[in-house]
């Protein structure tokens, strides 16, 4: 524990009793008062996540557009200042490197990389503008500002009474500048629970003012700190996937469920080639929704059966708090990938029925 990192936030979490965890290089909060009552918090009212830990990256410059829209899967050209986008960055063969919403401001990008991949996506980032020779400036700002998740939907009565901006008129995916009890921040309507709510950009040296506010403003709405143990079952719940999950290197974005993000007619971009013979030739695995039928924990690396054989691996899994039975995302054939197809998983020497489900498991609150 001694070596791994930790957020500005770091004594507040001690102070509210979290149980502290190694994550992608990170001492961070995994849960304060429990799991579920964290995951149910944020699915009935309102929870807040240090998510600091991930990446703050802007890039400048008059090839600002043309650079982001040439090492990601998606069309920023699209996007209006003020607005976001989900999408990915792949290497050449179609792995993906990351997966990270861009925000667009009318003189700058804005790019949120994930915690265990910040120092590959900058070398990528800068290796990639250097051999294209485009006239960027790529700023790493994760050391000098915070990030925190307000999410559920008492949000935005919490946070609306404290900006400036009226947030009640905030779009899913858009953005405003503003500040929130003095404090200058970026607040996205944005999330990974699958709730409405937002995240919040904002100076290091306000770190814990902001996070206290919020929570002593939030306390009579049902407020709650939580940890990364409820932000994995909210987002695995909602259908959305983790990086070392449901996407790596080895996993490409239509296999993977994402091919919407893939836009093959906007100019080339990196990984563009394979992509386009993979959506003409076919994938010959999908990623799937798996239900238990039966009581048990479908955890990351349990087989898939097909009868006796076996056909896949669990990539994410746990009991779903909301639902109350156990689901998963596994990878399997193409022809076992549809609603309703049975099959099992294979549990402590078990083999526990499973139907394979469309994907997300739960919709939530989302504006």
């Amino acid at each position: 524990m001694s070596n791994l990192r930790r957020t500005a936030l770091y004594e507040r979490h001690q102070d509210l009793g979290a149980r502290l965890v190694p994550f992608s290089g990170w001492e961070m909060p995994v849960q304060y008062k429990g799991i579920l009552a964290e995951h149910h918090a944020v699915r009935a009212d309102a929870g807040l996540f240090d998510v600091s830990h991930m990446g703050r990256v802007e890039i400048h410059g008059p090839d600002a557009v043309a650079f982001v829209n040439h090492i990601t899967v998606n069309d920023v050209e699209r996007l209006k200042p003020f607005r976001s986008q989900y999408t990915l960055a792949c290497r050449e063969s179609g792995g993906v490197i990351d997966d990270f919403l861009v925000y667009r401001m009318p003189d700058r990008l804005l790019i949120i990389p994930n915690a265990g991949n910040r120092e590959k996506d900058l070398d990528w980032f800068r290796r990639s503008a250097s051999a294209s020779a485009f006239d960027v400036e790529i700023r790493d700002l994760s050391e000098e500002t915070m990030l925190v998740a307000l999410q559920g939907p008492a949000s935005e009565a919490i946070l609306n009474p404290l900006a400036e901006a009226e947030l009640d008129t905030l779009k899913f995916q858009g953005f405003v500048e503003t500040r929130i009890g003095g404090i200058e921040a970026r607040v996205f309507r944005t999330g990974y629970t699958g709730e409405d709510g937002f995240e919040i950009w904002y100076p290091a040296e306000h770190a814990a003012a902001l996070w206290d506010l919020l929570l002593e403003s939030g306390a009579s709405r049902g407020l709650a700190p939580c940890g990364l143990g409820a932000r994995d079952t909210l987002r695995l719940e909602a259908g959305l996937a983790l990086y070392g999950h449901e996407i790596d290197e080895s996993i490409n974005p239509i296999e993977a469920g994402l091919g919407w993000t893939v836009k093959l007619k906007k100019p080339g971009f990196i990984g563009r080639d394979a992509l386009l013979g993979i959506r003409r030739e076919g994938v010959k695995r999908k990623l799937v929704g798996l239900k238990l039928l039966e009581r048990g924990i479908p955890r990351q690396g349990y087989e898939i059966f097909s009868g006796p054989t076996p056909v896949g691996r669990v990539v994410s899994g746990a009991i779903s708090p909301t639902l109350g039975h156990g689901i998963g995302t596994g990878f399997v054939s193409v022809d076992l990938a549809e609603p309703g197809t049975g099959v099992a998983i294979e549990i402590r020497g078990r083999h526990i029925a499973a139907d394979v489900v469309k994907l997300p498991f739960y919709t939530g609150s989302r504006k």
